[in-house]
């Protein structure tokens, strides 16, 4: 008999692990505190200043299991680290904290975008390739996994919303540590997981993020992506 096929369903039980955010002070780090905390989480949000930290983790309510530290902090203390700092940083703060993230599952969601008057958003190239394969290359005893590159901050921030409704492509060369990201999106009410591929495919699904901005300035929406047929 053959082995029956993985499913996105099938998946490690990801509800105790700890989640560190660097960059959580911004409405993207911190709808993705917000609504992992709301699953359970412990969550602490990272900041370059605690200060800032704190006061973005007093925001989301004292009843959410979610503090504020400065990035090394946040790093060092979770399980799980989501990279949701802006593009222009990236790479300087990745290497600022490359021995607090050896050994850890980093999930990097930044979208590497540029802005112009009269034509929107737009890709920007990388030298690596994408914002997720640099941070592979700058933290080389990390593994680094790519995901929640296109959900709304808005609706993850908004306390009118329960479910997100929306699947989050999983990118990565460890089977294990994508399955665990999987996992770790269908955590969030009306969220999946699903594999999208290895690491080097993370270009295209970065860039896409300026695709779904103009669909969304245009039609006034939050869109997001579901997968058909998985």
């Amino acid at each position: 008999m053959t082995e029956q096929q993985k499913t996105p369903y099938d998946l490690p039980d990801a509800s105790d692990l700890t989640i560190g955010i660097l960059g959580g002070t911004g409405d993207q780090g911190k709808g993705l505190a917000r609504r992992f905390a709301l699953a359970g989480h412990r969550v602490t949000i990272g900041s370059r200043k605690a200060e800032r930290a704190r006061a973005a983790a007093d925001e989301l309510g004292a009843d959410l299991p979610v503090s504020g530290a400065e990035n090394p902090v946040a790093a060092g203390e979770s399980d799980v680290v989501v990279v949701a700092v802006p593009w222009d940083g990236h790479k300087a703060t990745l290497e600022s904290l490359r021995a607090e993230l050896a050994g850890k599952i980093v999930v990097d969601c930044v979208n590497p975008l540029g802005f112009e008057k009269g034509k929107g958003a737009f890709a920007l190239p990388v030298e690596e390739g994408s914002a997720a394969e640099q941070a592979a290359a700058v933290l080389p005893d990390s593994r680094v996994v790519a995901a929640f590159h296109h959900v709304s901050a808005r609706l993850l921030l908004d306390p009118e919303v329960d479910e997100m409704e929306l699947d989050v492509l999983v990118l990565g060369n460890d089977r294990e540590a994508t399955d665990l990201v999987q996992a770790l999106a269908g955590r969030i009410p009306g969220m999946r997981g699903v594999y999208g591929g290895r690491l080097h495919n993370a270009h295209q699904i970065e860039a896409f993020t300026a695709n779904l901005i103009s669909m969304n300035r245009r039609y006034k929406a939050h869109a997001g992506l579901r997968i058909t047929d998985v």
